[in-house]
């Protein structure tokens, strides 16, 4: 494969919108163990948000898709490919981040976890709110 050819590929990897339309691989190879990745990713988004004895299994299964998308990018990257394959892995890094978008969207199913979170966010917005508004009075009050 050529540079330039190469370049292009990983550039779709990288693309804004490189998942819209993309499909879910059925089945794929993640750290040497086969998974049935659209089955995997339906199962658990039919539930809209992850139950807490499937928390800690979606977790791993997210930080081992990232880590196998990584590898696939590196071997696009600097590995001595033909075309072909460096399609297929464009097409399975493109379905991994599809996997992973879907995954990412769902909240865990705690109830107190997510109040919480939102609690702490909704302070955090009120502190850097206060601290521009006191910001802004403070250099008005000096330029007077």
């Amino acid at each position: 494969m050529k540079e330039f050819e190469r370049k292009q590929r990983l550039e779709r990897v990288e693309r804004e919108g490189a998942t819209v339309g993309a499909d879910i691989p059925d089945r794929i190879v993640v750290q040497g163990e086969p998974l049935d990745l659209r089955s995997f990713v339906f199962e658990i988004k039919r539930l809209d948000t992850v139950p807490q004895g499937k928390q800690a299994e979606v977790d791993e299964a997210k930080k081992n898709l990232r880590r196998e998308r990584n590898e696939r990018k590196e071997r696009l990257e600097e590995g001595d490919i033909s075309v072909e394959e460096a399609d297929d892995l464009v097409s399975a890094i493109i379905g991994i981040d599809r996997a992973l978008n879907a995954l990412q969207q769902l909240g865990p199913a705690n109830l107190e976890q997510q109040i919480s979170a939102q609690q702490a966010a909704d302070q955090k917005r009120w502190m850097n709110f206060l601290k521009q508004a006191l910001g802004k009075q403070k250099s008005q009050g000096r330029s007077r």
